[in-house]
């Protein structure tokens, strides 16, 4: 089945002390399906960035306990540094990867926001595409004022007030900004000069909200422990703005003062088509392609069959991937085939391959989900009780979310025969029967997970929405 990935990059107000911060990181790395993919510590700056990926339902799991690590363990109160925040965990983006759209990033954004609030009391603004406001989208909008401004303006301002939880910061750990967003290329560039100014000058230069470069944040700041000004920036669209480009203009800028460049970092990861841009762009190759590449001709070369891969995962004597998965993958074939009929056809196909790209991912997520039971079930028994029916309302929320999905792909491939051309019925009667395997066999795993279940706050929306399917 193709590969279902959604990154995340967590951004910590710790950065002096690595003991800490590996604390973090095993928090994050204890969730089942997670890869950690790169951390970095700042001295100057006083923080961390951790980067990591996995299933949406295992990082969204992973997050919660990163974040529950650092409020245990990072006080505001007596932290400084030079980069702007607001809580020990200051920011927490979900990013789409594969096979997962912006959309679920933003369900994964409040979903994690909602748990921060109600298990730890950490207050919780939503940001970038997950944002309800247009003037919290900006990330620099929400940290106005950092930890000490927003603790004392959010208690008599209620345009401040946070989008989960009450006017009062968590004490110690004060808020937390979730978002989902595109790649962002964290980059900065050290300057010749100890002189901020000349720094803050160019920022000022090359930002959009200076009127600069549309996808380009930026600020200027010292790094007291090289002796050196730094252009700090967040790149959020390489594509729109590339690397190079951004570059080349903190050159000249930095030129018009008397300074140069004389080194950038990258903080975090950078996409390898950033880099593959750079290389175009500064070699300047005539007819580039990323085939050219030797590493993505061996990746082409080397892609193993997928369906055969999980089958045998299937088949494998593990519980999971088990039937709520299967369910999901017929469901998603059913979404290819429409696709394929809808293409041959000259008809549309963006819905059957938002069908499938949406069914794919739900093959992961409710293995994930089945996962994080066992897993609630391993916790001691004096606190068991909330985790399992948190887990086992997951494990029914997502073949739930697979059969009203598969209801409506099963009305778009009745559509779709009355349109088509009649040479593709027995394939639209295919998917027909897939689609309604994929509903059955998310409901059944619907009706066992909430029979387990004893929270009737949790049952009943659950039992509300399975009574519209039947």
């Amino acid at each position: 089945m193709p590969q279902t990935i959604v990154e995340s990059v967590p951004n910590f107000s710790e950065g002096r002390d690595p003991a800490k911060v590996d604390a973090i990181v095993e928090a994050i790395r204890s969730v089942r399906g997670i890869a950690i993919l790169d951390r970095e510590l700042d001295a100057d700056h006083n923080r961390s960035v951790i980067t990591f990926a996995g299933p949406a339902t295992a990082v969204v799991e992973a997050a919660f306990r990163g974040v529950e690590r650092a409020v245990g363990l990072i006080d505001l109160r007596h932290h400084t540094g030079v980069h702007p925040r607001i809580g020990a965990a200051d920011v927490v983006p979900f990013i789409p990867v594969e096979g997962v759209t912006l959309d679920d990033c933003v369900r994964l954004a409040n979903e994690l926001a909602q748990r921060l609030w109600e298990r730890l009391h950490v207050p919780v603004y939503l940001y970038e595409a997950a944002a309800r406001r247009p003037d919290r989208v900006n990330l620099e909008n929400i940290r106005r004022g950092q930890f000490e401004g927003l603790r004392e303006e959010v208690r008599t301002n209620s345009d401040r007030r946070p989008d989960f939880g009450d006017a009062e910061l968590h004490p110690s750990a004060g808020a937390t900004v979730v978002g989902a967003r595109k790649f962002l290329i964290a980059y900065n560039i050290n300057l010749n000069t100890a002189d901020v100014e000349i720094a803050k000058r160019i920022a000022k230069a090359i930002r959009f909200s200076s009127g600069g470069f549309r996808y380009v944040k930026s600020m200027g700041v010292p790094l007291a422990s090289r002796n050196l000004a730094q252009v700090s920036m967040n790149l959020t669209d390489f594509e729109q703005t590339p690397i190079h480009r951004v570059f080349e203009a903190v050159r000249a800028e930095a030129a018009r003062y008397g300074a140069s460049i004389v080194g950038s970092e990258i903080v975090g990861l950078i996409p390898k088509s950033a880099l593959e841009m750079t290389a175009e762009w500064y070699l300047q190759v005539e007819n580039f392609h990323p085939s050219l590449v030797l590493e993505n001709r061996l990746a082409e070369a080397t892609t193993v069959n997928g369906l055969n891969e999980f089958l045998d995962d299937l088949a494998a004597p593990t519980a999971t991937p088990g039937g709520g998965s299967a369910a999901a993958a017929a469901a998603a074939m059913a979404a290819a085939l429409g696709a394929m009929v809808s293409g041959l056809a000259k008809l549309p196909t963006d819905a059957f391959e938002t069908d499938r790209k949406f069914f794919a991912e739900a093959v992961k997520r409710d293995a994930a989900s089945y996962d994080g039971v066992r897993a609630a079930y391993k916790r001691p028994k004096d606190e068991r009780a909330p985790f399992v029916e948190e887990a086992l309302h997951d494990a029914a929320a997502v073949p739930l979310e697979v059969a009203e999905a598969a209801t409506l792909l099963k009305n778009r491939l009745r559509d779709l025969a009355a349109t088509a051309p009649a040479k593709f019925g027995s394939d639209i009667e295919t998917a027909h029967g897939l689609a309604q395997a994929g509903i059955d066999g998310a409901l059944a795993n619907v009706r066992i997970n909430i029979a387990s279940m004893k929270d009737e706050s949790l049952i009943a929306p659950l039992r509300e929405r399975l009574a519209k399917q039947s």
